[in-house]
């Protein structure tokens, strides 16, 4: 039952994430740390960093890793695969759509109002996860109360050296993770 589960789970996420795996974020939380509770929020945060540091799409590497955590190797395959099947579908069917009818002013006009919805998810997430990182839970508490400076510091301090000296982002990840596990063993 469990790989069912799986399987219709991230089907529903590889057929309603446009735009991605940051767009998919929302939805991966939605369906395995509300809809099943699979994961808590701060073992969700951690496979999606662990997803997005690791070689490949991101939507898939955290099926992957979420089926590990649910229902072992074979639940990472079945995970995987719900993810993969309809982006499949969908990108074959819209290439001969594309392909067809690339011309006509109704297609460029679709394309154009989906790259704003596309950015909301995408800011979704990120605020998501920095608000998970600086306050330790879902939501900012009413009293501001228990923020997290060394996330803070580490975030601001990452975004100054990627805005300023332009280093390359998978460098200032893992520069932050190192500070982070340092900072955080000491604190």
């Amino acid at each position: 039952m469990i790989y069912l589960e799986l399987l219709w789970s991230f089907f529903q996420i590889g057929l309603f994430s446009i735009g991605g795996g940051y767009a998919a974020m929302p939805l991966i939380e939605h369906q395995v740390v509300e809809i099943h509770p699979w994961l808590t929020m701060t073992q969700f945060a951690d496979i999606m960093t662990i997803a997005e540091m690791t070689p490949g799409p991101i939507a898939i590497n955290s099926a992957t890793f979420v089926g590990i955590q649910v229902a072992g190797l074979p639940g990472a395959l079945v995970a995987t695969a719900g993810c993969v099947l309809p982006s499949c579908a969908i990108v074959m069917t819209l290439a001969y759509v594309y392909y067809r009818f690339r011309n006509l002013k109704m297609v460029q006009g679709v394309l154009a109002a989906l790259r704003p919805a596309v950015v909301a998810m995408i800011a979704s997430a990120g605020l998501s996860l920095l608000i998970l990182s600086f306050f330790g839970q879902r939501s900012i508490p009413a009293d501001r109360s228990g923020i997290r400076y060394v996330s803070v510091a580490i975030f601001l301090a990452a975004f100054v050296i990627l805005r300023k000296w332009k280093i390359s982002p998978v460098c200032v990840m893992a520069g932050a993770g190192v500070c982070g596990a340092l900072l955080y063993s000491i604190f």
